[in-house]
């Protein structure tokens, strides 16, 4: 089956009409278009691999992947207010959304930082906790092994010199 071959112009104006303000369902596209759900959503994998925010089809910026917020911060991070308010006219965004994403962003990273020092730390008191326990293990071991001992010893004894009268 020969593959269709879309040029590049269009396949930027099919992904700018999935984009807000008013974006538009993979599945009205289809109908418009007449390219295939399948090359629709191959497209909009490609431009977010690229770092390109394309949100799903949900309308609301609040329901956008994590993915996409953190495209549109990088996206946004070296554009003036100029420019950042024309990005997000472009996109129907609002400057102070951005701001809560880029605080939320940077507040999951310094969380993330105190859940591995929280982690490395639990693993020192784990490798402190099984020293203990294979230090004491050995101890009861070697305990268990003279008793045992002991006991032979005592059984060779009687039945060596008979059952002793202090019994």
């Amino acid at each position: 089956m020969k593959q269709k071959s879309y040029s590049k112009e269009f396949k930027e104006s099919v992904i700018k009409k999935m984009m807000p303000p008013n974006p538009v369902s993979v599945s009205q596209l289809c109908r418009e278009t007449g390219v295939s759900d399948v090359t629709l959503y191959k497209w909009r994998k490609d431009y977010t691999n690229r770092g390109i925010a394309v949100p799903g089809d949900h309308s609301k910026p609040e329901n956008w992947a994590a993915e996409d917020k953190l495209a549109v911060i990088i996206e946004t991070a070296g554009l003036n207010s100029a420019q950042l308010s024309e990005y997000c006219r472009s996109k129907g965004l609002y400057p102070e959304q951005i701001d809560q994403w880029k605080t939320a962003a940077l507040s999951g990273y310094q969380h993330n930082a105190q859940i591995e020092e929280e982690k490395n730390r639990s693993r020192r008191e784990d490798r402190k906790q099984i020293k203990r326990l294979e230090s004491e293990l050995r101890r009861k071991e070697k305990a268990l092994a003279e008793t045992a001992a002991l006991l032979v010893l005592s059984k060779k004894c009687e039945a060596i010199w008979g059952a002793s009268e202090e019994d």
